[in-house]
């Protein structure tokens, strides 16, 4: 299949090759390996949703879209977007979009590397070209949704270096807190903000009770060891 990208990366002091490809239901063994070595690496705080072979499977048939780097002809990395189910777990719901809106919603769903290939910026080279891979097609899609665990920090670091902001923070999947991210497609201004202020990470409360008022999440950093959210409004 046709790469959609080509690079280098670091392994162990040297430098290797790789491709980008779109992923197809062929890859989905090698797609559930890549997954299993990532949860198996995970620590305390940075937690995945891992996703179903049969989730998997959707999005290959066809409800979303799927790429993949290879070094040495071996799946290393993926991300993937998906066309949701519309029901009552609808994060365009949570967000607070209408009916009517739903349907215009795109997930962006799991994203692994390897741990050997961690340091290479592969989430965020597939999340730029999964999305320009987005755009070649007359999706009819305008807001982009997906959720991360607080202090799952390469994660929100991913989100936030997309212009994704936090839009809602509940829990999701059966009691697990989650940031809700919306990027909005259609918005091709600069966002005008008038007020800004900083909220530690853990503060569930003061988070919750802001994003109530209309405020955002925008990016974050860390102060004395303790990490803050910026929101703005």
């Amino acid at each position: 299949m046709n790469s959609i990208y080509e690079g280098t990366l670091i392994k162990n002091g040297q430098t290797l090759p790789f491709v980008v490809q779109p992923l197809t239901m062929e890859h989905l063994p090698s797609i559930l390996e890549v997954q299993d070595q990532v949860v198996a690496h995970l620590n305390g705080r940075e937690t995945l949703q891992p996703l179903t072979e049969e989730e998997f499977q959707y999005i290959l048939e066809g409800k979303g879209m799927m790429i993949g780097a290879f070094s040495d002809e071996h799946l290393i990395a993926f991300r993937a977007l998906l066309v949701p189910i519309i029901d009552e777990e609808h994060l365009g719901i949570d967000i607070g979009l209408t009916e009517s809106e739903l349907q215009k919603v795109i997930y962006q769903e799991i994203s692994n590397v390897l741990p050997e290939y961690r340091g290479n910026q592969l989430q965020k080279t597939l999340a730029s070209l999964i999305m320009k891979e987005l755009a070649k097609h007359d999706h009819g899609f305008r807001y982009v949704c997906c959720t991360v665990a607080p202090f799952n920090i390469p994660s929100l670091n991913d989100k936030f270096s997309q212009g994704m902001r936090i839009a809602e923070l509940k829990e999701k999947y059966g009691g697990s807190l989650r940031y809700i991210f919306v990027l909005d497609l259609g918005e091709t201004a600069e966002f005008e903000w008038k007020e800004s202020l900083y909220i530690p990470m853990g503060d569930t409360s003061a988070q919750q009770s802001k994003l109530a008022e209309g405020w955002r999440g925008i990016r974050m950093e860390e102060r004395n060891g303790e990490m803050y959210v910026e929101y703005k409004r």
